[in-house]
């Protein structure tokens, strides 16, 4: 073994079978590059009792894009699929619901928004920090609180307290991600999730369905309104044209608002309760996964003065590129999860003719090392080196193939602009690092810097 200080795999193989599995979790959550690096060199794809590992790049890869073998059907309990219920987009593969909802969503989350967005969120950080006279606890007090508020300004989730928001996302995403097979739960701890996942579903799908009256009521009262102001808006735009000059351009139109103004018809199949489903799927995906990538993030930088200083610089110019890429060559080595998991719809064969060729069986659940896979060095050159100017294309943080995440370009502004205003600060430093709390989301991290 070349250039590894401890022998994972030998420390599993002597292992008993009982033991061998809760060794694999440890190590993806203490020492997942070592571990993974060892994976990558002697054995790319582990089978365990539980699971099987996938540790290479291209492997991970080809999984990821066979929707209909390597299945998202662990989620379908989790996301409200039933046999007379479709639930959310996310748990289908690669069927005419899936395509055409997440085509319709996409032109929705329309990317020439994104300067816009960026604004809301530097604002919103730069009105927390201000407040923060020098201390933060960041978990409660930013990198959960901002993306509320970009859900309530830019998707229009409104009219609701921000703790209702925060808990309705935190539980389905609990549940979704960190209540499956491959998790080490209690049959009470497992339960007690599931139960309060229902418990918060019921709560967020009444109030999506005030929310979806109040914004449709508003619509009626916009239109009335608008045919009285039809006179003041043509001399606006007469005036505007005789001084040759553009009139100011109003800020986009709420998600939710848009989603409602568009007329589709019945055979597109996206009638008021489907609206529905896509709409509240909008913060369970934003909210914990931005958390988590911002605060372990400005950790990461934390622990590294040299980059840190680096970064600062970069967050100083205009043009957010290179600092933008600091945060995304930051996030392979701190990512949101180090693994996408699925489960094998039919029986397939991984890795065909090459000396970790491993037949796999249908119904066996697989944890694709994303994270493993980025520091393949098929994916880069000198993997293990931190280097902003990478290629973005073989980035795992927002997935690959059909079930790339749909807010991924929100993202790619949300997440560096709250890392670039919170580094900003001068002096910034941590009392004592991230807390997880027996959470898999960081739950505390305090933060001073000077007034």
């Amino acid at each position: 073994m070349s250039n590894l200080k401890k022998n994972y795999l030998a420390e599993y193989d002597a292992a008993t079978e009982d033991e061998k599995y809760p060794l694999i979790v440890k190590w993806m959550s203490e020492e997942p590059l070592p571990f993974f690096k060892q994976l990558r060199q002697e054995r790319p794809v582990l089978v365990n009792s539980v699971c099987t590992l996938v540790a290479k790049f291209n492997d991970v890869r080809d999984m990821l894009l066979m929707p209909k073998v390597v299945t998202v059907d662990l989620y379908k309990p989790k996301m409200g699929v039933t046999a007379t219920d479709e639930g959310y987009l996310m748990a289908h593969d690669d069927d005419a619901l899936h395509y055409r909802e997440k085509s319709l969503m996409q032109a929705m989350l329309n990317r020439d928004d994104l300067p816009y967005i960026r604004s809301i969120i530097e604002k919103s950080c730069q009105k927390i920090l201000k407040k923060a006279h020098g201390k933060l606890e960041m978990v409660r007090g930013y990198s959960r609180h901002v993306p509320a508020i970009m859900v309530k300004q830019y998707f229009g989730l409104d009219g609701i307290e921000t703790h209702h928001l925060l808990r309705w996302s935190y539980w389905n995403q609990i549940d979704a991600f960190n209540n499956q097979p491959i998790d080490i739960l209690t049959k009470e701890q497992s339960q007690l999730i599931t139960d309060t996942h229902d418990e918060v579903s019921e709560e967020f799908g009444v109030y999506m369905g005030v929310l979806i009256a109040r914004k449709m009521t508003r619509i009626k009262v916009d239109k009335f309104l608008d045919k009285l102001s039809l006179p003041w808006r043509l001399i606006k735009r007469i005036f505007y044209y005789l001084l040759k000059k553009e009139p100011p351009k109003a800020n986009p139109d709420e998600v939710i608002m848009r989603m409602l103004k568009s007329s589709f018809d019945k055979d597109v199949d996206f009638n008021i309760v489907r609206l529905g489903v896509n709409a509240g799927g909008l913060l369970i995906g934003s909210i914990e996964t931005t958390s988590q990538a911002v605060t372990q993030i400005v950790d990461f930088l934390l622990n590294k003065p040299e980059l840190l200083a680096k970064a600062r610089a970069a967050a100083t110019d205009d043009d957010c590129t290179e600092f933008d890429n600091i945060v995304w060559e930051a996030s392979r080595f701190v990512p949101i999860r180090p693994d996408i998991f699925r489960i094998l719809a039919s029986d397939y064969t991984v890795a065909k003719g090459s000396e970790h060729e491993t037949h796999i069986p249908s119904g066996t659940i697989v944890r694709l090392l994303t994270q493993s896979a980025m520091f393949d060095s098929y994916a880069y050159k000198d993997p293990d080196d931190f280097n902003p100017d990478r290629n973005l294309y073989h980035n795992f943080t927002f997935g690959i193939g059909s079930h790339t995440c749909l807010g991924k370009y929100v993202g790619i502004v949300m997440i560096p602009e709250m890392v670039k205003q919170i580094i900003l600060m001068q002096g910034l430093k941590s009392d004592g690092g991230i807390n997880y709390k027996d959470s898999p989301f960081p739950e505390e991290f305090n933060l001073q810097w000077d007034k």
